[in-house]
C-alpha cells in the first residue's frame, strides 16, 4: 500500500516517431516530486506511462497499491512533455477518469495543465499545480492527509474548483537553491527494462540528468509555463555527486543532460570539467547549448575534457532575418563558428531547425539548407513553428488559429496559423531536408572511401546505398514541393 501513485501523461507508444526511434528516458521531473514527498514522510509508487501500452494499465496499479491520491505529474525536463500534445492530454483525462473510478483524489501538474486548468478539472482532476511543483504538491498532500491544518487558499501555485468556480491561488516563487532537492527517486523505475530497450536498439544505455531549471533567454516562440523567465543552477559539486552515484548504482554508458541550456552560469562548465576529472566521474554525454555561449570561456575545451560527445544547438534558421524576428539573440556567424570548433574538438553537433516562422520566404528556406550543407552537423531535428500559450509568437498569431491548437503527436508538423504555404508544403520540406542532409553525408563518406579505400566497410556500404536511394527519390519530392508552393493557402494573410 502506498500513499501516492505517481504517473505522467506522456506515453511513448502514442507518439509514433519517438516510438520508432525508441530512445526512452524515465520521467525525471516526476521522480524529483516523488523524492521530495518521500523526504516529507510519504510513500509512493510509479505507473511508468513512458513504457506502458495504454492508459487502462493504471487500474491494476491502483487496485494493487490502494493509493488515496493519484498524481499525474508531467516531466518538466522532457521537451516532449513541454510540447503539450493533444494525444497525451487525452491520456491524462483518461487516467483521471480511471483514478476517480477507484475513488482516488487526482492531482495534475504539467505545462499543458497549466495552460488548460479548467479543461483538466472538468475531466476529473481535483487539483492542478501551476508552476514549479514539488513544494506545492507537498503542501497539498499534507493538507489532504490531515498533517497540515492550513486551508487550500494558503497553498501557492494551486488551482481547484470551489462552489462551482475555478480558484487559482497566487503563483509560487521558484526554488533558488536547487541543491536542496534530493536526487530523483530512480528506484521507482524499472531501470533494467530501459537498459534492455536501449541496448537492443542502440547498443548502449543512456540515462537522463538535469543541472538547471528554466531559461533566461527571450526566444519569442518558447513557452515557459513552469519556471517563467528565470534560470537557476545546481552546483557542479552536487551534479558530480549524482554522476558518481549513477556510475555506481546504474552503470549507464551515456547521459543526456536535459537542461534547456547546459552550463549557462559563468564559470560553471570550467568547474564541472575540473571536478569530473578529479573525481573520475566522466560519463559520455549529450547536452543542449547556444551558439554564442559555446564561444565564451573556452566552453568547448571544457565540454570536450568532461566527456561531451554531442552538443545540440538551436540553430533554427540560416536566415539572420528570421533569427532576429524570433529574438534568438545569436548570429549565423556564431552558428558556423561554434559548429566548426565543436567538430575540431571531436564533438558531434546536432541542429534544431524550424521552418514556417512568419515572414519566412523560399530564399530564407534555401539559406537554412545552405547552412546545413556548409556546417555539416552530424544530426538534425526538423520542425515547424508551433504557437504555444504564453509566448509572444502565440499572441501574434492566435487570431489565425482554428479549432486545432495543439499537435496530436510530435511528428504532426501542422502549421496551425496563417503561413504563406499550406501545411503539406512544410511536411514535404521536412522530408526534403532530411534527404538532402543524408545525401550530403553520403557524399562525404564517398570522398573518404575514395581517399582511403580501407575505410570501406559494411556501414559505409549501407550509407552509400541509402544515398543512392535518396538521390533517386529527391526529384519527385522537389516537384511536389513546388506544386504545393503554388497552392493558395486559404488561411494566409499577405
Amino acid at each position: 500500500m502506498a500513499d501516492i501513485l505517481f504517473t505522467q501523461s506522456y506515453f511513448l507508444k502514442f507518439d509514433s516517431k519517438e516510438y520508432k526511434a525508441m530512445m526512452p528516458y524515465a520521467p525525471l521531473g516526476t521522480l524529483y516530486a516523488a523524492a521530495y514527498l518521500r523526504k516529507h514522510g510519504f510513500t509512493s509508487i510509479l505507473f511508468d506511462s513512458m513504457l506502458a501500452e495504454r492508459e487502462q494499465y493504471i487500474i491494476p496499479y491502483i487496485k494493487m497499491h490502494k493509493p488515496k491520491i493519484v498524481v499525474i505529474y508531467d516531466d518538466d525536463f522532457n521537451y516532449l512533455s513541454k510540447m503539450c500534445l493533444s494525444r497525451m492530454r487525452k491520456a491524462a483525462f483518461t487516467m483521471s477518469r480511471f483514478a476517480k473510478g477507484q475513488e482516488c483524489t487526482v492531482v495534475v501538474h504539467g505545462s499543458d495543465a497549466a495552460d488548460h486548468i479548467k479543461e483538466y478539472i472538468d475531466h476529473g482532476a481535483d487539483y492542478v499545480i501551476v508552476g514549479e511543483g514539488e513544494l506545492t504538491l507537498s503542501e497539498l498532500i499534507q493538507h489532504l492527509s490531515g498533517v497540515s491544518k492550513n486551508g487550500l487558499e494558503h497553498i501557492s501555485g494551486l488551482a481547484y474548483r470551489n462552489n462551482g468556480s475555478i480558484i487559482e491561488n497566487p503563483r509560487r516563487d521558484v526554488v533558488h537553491d536547487l541543491d536542496t532537492f534530493d536526487f530523483p527517486a530512480r528506484d521507482l523505475v524499472d531501470t533494467e527494462k530501459y537498459r534492455q530497450l536501449w541496448k537492443h536498439r542502440h547498443g548502449y544505455f543512456s540515462m537522463n540528468i538535469v543541472t538547471t531549471r528554466g531559461c533566461p533567454f527571450h526566444c519569442n516562440w518558447c513557452a515557459k509555463p513552469i519556471y517563467g523567465q528565470v534560470y537557476h543552477s545546481r552546483s557542479p559539486e552536487n551534479v558530480i555527486e549524482e554522476m558518481k552515484m549513477l556510475k555506481t548504482n546504474y552503470r549507464p554508458d551515456h547521459l543526456w543532460f536535459c537542461d534547456d541550456i547546459f552550463g549557462l552560469k559563468p564559470g560553471w562548465i570550467t568547474k564541472f570539467a575540473d571536478l569530473v576529472t578529479q573525481h573520475k566521474a566522466q560519463i559520455p554525454f549529450k547536452c543542449l547549448s547556444r551558439a554564442d555561449l559555446l564561444l565564451k570561456e573556452n566552453a568547448i575545451d571544457h565540454l570536450a575534457s568532461s566527456g561531451c560527445q554531442t552538443v545540440w544547438i538551436g540553430a533554427e534558421s540560416g536566415s539572420q532575418k528570421i533569427l532576429d524576428a524570433m529574438e534568438k539573440g545569436i548570429t549565423i556567424e556564431q552558428i558556423y563558428k561554434s559548429t566548426q570548433l565543436l567538430h575540431q574538438h571531436g564533438i558531434h553537433v546536432g541542429f534544431f531547425l524550424q521552418y514556417g516562422y512568419p515572414g519566412e520566404s523560399r530564399e530564407d528556406i534555401e539559406l537554412t539548407l545552405k547552412m546545413v550543407k556548409d556546417c555539416k552537423p552530424d544530426e538534425i531535428g526538423v520542425s515547424v513553428s508551433y504557437p504555444l500559450p504564453g509566448t509572444k509568437f502565440y499572441e501574434h498569431v492566435k487570431q489565425q488559429l482554428g479549432e486545432k491548437q495543439n499537435w496530436v503527436e510530435s511528428q504532426d508538423l501542422d502549421l496551425m496559423f496563417s503561413g504563406p504555404y499550406v501545411p503539406d508544403f512544410y511536411r514535404t520540406l521536412h522530408k526534403i531536408t532530411h534527404k538532402k542532409f543524408r545525401i550530403w553525408q553520403g557524399f562525404d563518406i564517398l570522398k573518404s572511401v575514395i581517399s582511403h579505400p580501407s575505410s570501406l566497410n559494411r556501414y559505409a556500404l549501407r550509407r552509400l546505398a541509402a544515398t543512392a536511394y535518396h538521390l533517386i527519390t529527391l526529384p519527385q519530392l522537389k516537384t511536389q514541393l513546388n506544386a504545393l508552393a503554388s497552392k493558395p493557402n486559404p488561411k494566409h494573410r499577405a
